[in-house]
């Protein structure tokens, strides 16, 4: 299934946080997005792994916000006055990525009770994604309404990045280890094995290919055509799984 598309219709406002320079939009079926844009310097990949990622976050039962493609045309430029978002609004025309936003959700801190299930699968994901950005730097984890939601998974599936060349080997992604020490849920690593099953057996080849549709074709820039590099993103992603000996976190204290 694709990605809703949603026409932009008023910049609100930059958000001023990491390199990618994301901004609050309006569009016309009414709601509000974070709206990454593909002319951010980490490029076209990291709105793939978003997609994918948050797909992933789904199946496993993570709340995640619901994205869209939003379509960024040229009078939302035009009217920009700070040049730095005029220029990145410039570079963004076309279909970009939405994500729902959340009002009144504030930041994950020490203060929130979490319950360790879910932390124990938030630790799962980002450690089959190899997501290195969940620390308590940045923990990429909104309170919304009590509940806690996972976002911001571009820091994810690395291992396109290095496609620019030729689609690389699956092995590798597979067999790469995983660390928890940083991570923001790291005092629930211990729980972890307790879901692992679970979790292997959610992800099947048949959601994998699922969360891989989602993706917009236009996205998929790289050495193959599309399809290939879908079929490339389902590899790598069975292989991981399958390989979760490798990579899972908390097995010794099983």
């Amino acid at each position: 299934m694709s990605l809703p598309l949603v026409t932009a219709t008023r910049f609100v406002a930059p958000l001023r946080e990491g390199g990618s320079l994301p901004g609050i939009v309006e569009a016309d079926d009414l709601g509000t997005y974070v709206c990454k844009f593909r002319g951010a310097g980490q490029g076209l990949p990291v709105l793939v792994a978003e997609v994918v990622v948050s797909g992933l976050a789904e199946a496993v039962g993570l709340r995640t916000p619901r994205l869209v493609e939003v379509d960024l045309t040229e009078p939302i430029a035009r009217y920009e006055a700070d040049e730095e978002v005029q220029d990145l609004l410039n570079a963004s025309l076309g279909r970009n990525l939405g994500v729902d936003f959340l009002p009144g959700s504030f930041g994950f801190d020490s203060a929130v009770d979490v319950d360790p299930g879910y932390a124990a699968r938030v630790l799962w994901l980002d450690a089959y994604v190899a997501n290195v950005d969940r620390s308590w730097r940045n923990p990429n984890l909104l309170v919304w309404h009590g509940d806690v939601w996972v976002i911001d998974h571009g820091a994810s599936l690395y291992f396109h990045h290095a496609w620019a060349g030729g689609l690389t080997d699956p092995s590798r992604f597979a067999e790469q280890p995983w660390s928890a020490d940083d991570h923001v849920l790291g005092a629930h690593l211990g729980a972890v094995p307790g879901v692992a099953d679970e979790l292997t057996a959610t992800v099947t080849d048949v959601v994998l290919a699922e969360v891989v549709a989602r993706v917009p074709e236009e996205w998929l820039v790289g050495p193959v055509p599309p399809a290939e590099m879908r079929a490339a993103y389902v590899a790598f992603l069975r292989a991981r799984r399958d390989g979760s000996q490798v990579w899972l976190p908390g097995r010794a204290a099983a």
